[in-house]
């Protein structure tokens, strides 16, 4: 049975229910075995996200290797995405963790070598220009914001700052510097050297950290491209600049992640509600899917239940409808991984049924073959208990589908392209089949219904909408044809 569709013992006269939102998790040692990985995959979790800010190439390999050999043994397939860390500052290494009281002075050097003032605690950083690009006052947050400084003196190779909050300091901890244009290389030495691996080993979407214009996709692209990959890019917005820049951004983009975590550091917190419903909005807009991530469920890192902030919280994903939901640290080291995604799912089938059933009107469609796709979405909603089936070989077609929002109408995506059955995944709505094309449209059309009704997608008598060319007086045309499951 397909693990986003529910059904009760009657599938010809009950209702059923089709989950429309996708479920991202990131894997780590709390779910990398075979084991939990079948049991993730069983679930219903679309996407695997593999986080690099704490893996090697050597991790990568494997756990591709993995996640594909147990995708064919489960019989249920799921896209890979690789997320580098892009333009990240981070302190270097430290013997022991700083113990930080209010009031005190730290200095962060970018010499290695270099200890101003034995009596003064010091750490590295990774960017060389970090005083060239901080002035006296500016405040510094370190470790998600949990340390806060402020830059009271400087010079060529370090700053001096005082502490405004206390807390620990321990090795190679995060740097946001909020409203500071740094100027690093969109991709580091190590986010090519674990692409070339990611590529090798099949990776099927690629998420860039700290997105701040649109070039920064375009080196990306072109080093994808040089290394003969397709993948879907999702651009991560996490700092001010990638806000101020977003429809660049998402015009650039196959796709966005609202990476909240550091986003809500660098901007306001108060503003970040509203930033995030601008993105999403702003997405739907472009016909981009949009993925909002990041302490979605955080407390269950440790609890086996969330908190009603956080049911409200993905609630509200839900009721935005962006395509996806993401997991984080909740399955990547913590102790309820599977209960995470249940949780997922119970919030998202909860609140999709009461969500509006309007077509997104947001969307600007130009060609007319999309604009027969909106035609497409109104007539299987008004049918009722429908479907929409498209032929695709590029993904185009479903990815318009899913960007119109048609609600509880199942988008039922064929292709032959192995690459662009799973990059269906993430997408609003749709699911993805993996099937050879005849070369008789016809037989194409029969073959897919004959899938449908095989694997109780669709009961016999269910009247679906097709999308698929046909042979007119030997011209291919595009057609929109009503079908019934024999």
């Amino acid at each position: 049975m397909p693990s986003n569709f529910s059904q009760w013992s009657n599938m010809e006269s009950q209702p059923r229910y089709y989950r429309q939102t996708k479920i991202v998790i990131t894997l780590g040692p709390a779910t990398e075995s075979a084991e939990r990985l079948s049991q993730l995959i069983a679930a219903g979790v679309d996407i695997i996200r593999l986080n690099m800010a704490h893996g090697t190439r050597e991790w990568v390999v494997e756990v591709v290797g993995r996640i594909r050999d147990v995708s064919q043994e489960s019989g249920r397939q799921v896209a890979v995405m690789m997320d580098v860390k892009g333009p990240e500052i981070r302190t270097g290494d430290v013997e022991q963790p700083i113990e930080l009281a209010k009031g005190d002075l730290l200095d962060f050097h970018t010499d290695s070598t270099q200890v101003k003032d034995p009596n003064i605690p010091c750490v590295s950083v990774n960017y060389a220009d970090l005083p060239r690009d901080v002035g006296l006052g500016q405040i510094i947050l370190v470790d998600s914001g949990l340390l806060r400084f402020k830059v009271i003196a400087k010079d060529e190779q370090s700053i001096r700052c005082e502490v405004l909050t206390p807390g620990t300091l321990g090795s190679r901890r995060h740097i946001n510097l909020p409203g500071v244009q740094v100027d690093l290389p969109s991709l580091a030495k190590k986010d090519e050297a674990d692409l070339q691996a990611g590529v090798a080993a099949g990776i099927d979407f690629v998420a860039l950290s700290f997105v701040r214009q649109a070039e920064d996709v375009r080196t990306l692209r072109r080093f994808l491209d040089q290394l003969g990959s397709s993948a879907k890019i999702v651009s991560k917005i996490e700092e001010q600049a990638g806000v101020r820049n977003m429809e660049e951004i998402i015009d650039a983009s196959d796709a966005i992640m609202v990476a909240r975590g550091d986003l809500g550091i660098e901007i306001d917190y108060h503003q970040l509600p509203l930033v995030q419903t601008e993105l999403v909005s702003a997405c739907q807009g472009k016909g981009k899917p949009v993925i909002i991530a990041t302490h979605l469920l955080e407390s269950m890192i440790n609890s086996p239940i969330p908190t009603r902030a956080e049911i409200s919280d993905i609630s509200n994903a839900v009721r935005e409808q962006a395509d996806a939901v993401m997991l984080s640290g909740e399955t990547t080291t913590g102790s309820y991984p599977l209960e995470c995604v249940e949780v997922f799912k119970n919030i998202i089938r909860s609140i999709e049924p009461t969500v509006h059933g309007q077509l997104n009107s947001r969307i600007e469609l130009k060609e007319p073959k999309s604009k027969m796709l909106r035609s497409a979405a109104v007539l299987a909603q008004e049918l009722g208990q429908s479907a929409i089936v498209v032929f695709t070989r590029s993904g185009f077609l479903a990815y318009v589908l899913g960007a119109l929002r048609p609600y509880g109408v199942p988008i039922f995506a064929f292709t032959d392209v192995e690459k662009i059955f799973r990059q269906l995944l993430l997408p609003w709505g749709v699911e993805p089949f993996l099937m050879d094309f005849s070369e008789d449209p016809e037989q194409t059309i029969l073959d897919s219904l004959s899938v449908l009704k095989q694997k109780q997608w669709c009961a016999p008598g269910t009247w679906v909408v097709v999308i698929t060319n046909a042979l007119a007086n030997e011209k291919v045309i595009d057609t929109m044809q009503l079908r019934k499951v024999e």
